[in-house]
């Protein structure tokens, strides 16, 4: 009988333990690679759905940089248009850009930093 109950205790534990991670994690940004951008004009684009909804999204294409400085050429939608000239973060893994946030200069790597100054000139 009290072996039973530290055995539930102990699987309510792990239960509790995985729903917080999975409430805390974006599992979109598990296993990527991080560019920095900065936001220039997306394009707005007008689409349908299946079921014949009409919505819009904008679409970025941008060079992006990693920590190292390397560049990288990004195509990513978003569902609202992004304000110009805020810097981003995007998590992005062989298929493309999974995610994004948006971050301040101080938090971007300093020669992703240095490569995005130089772009914007």
């Amino acid at each position: 009988m009290k072996k039973t109950m530290i055995f539930g205790g102990i699987l309510i534990a792990i239960l509790i333990g995985f729903v917080v991670f999975i409430q805390n994690v974006n599992i979109n940004r598990l296993g990527t690679d991080s560019y920095y951008v900065q936001i220039q004009d997306g394009t707005r684009v007008e689409d349908k759905a299946d079921n014949g909804e009409k919505y819009i999204y904008y679409e970025y294409n941008l060079e992006g940089f990693d920590k190292d400085g390397s560049a990288k050429t990004l195509t990513f939608r978003a569902n609202k248009e992004l304000r110009k000239q805020a810097y981003l973060r995007l998590y992005v893994k062989e298929k493309g850009v999974s995610s994004y946030q948006e971050v301040q200069a101080t938090e971007i790597p300093e020669k992703a930093k240095m490569k995005l100054e130089t772009l914007g000139k």
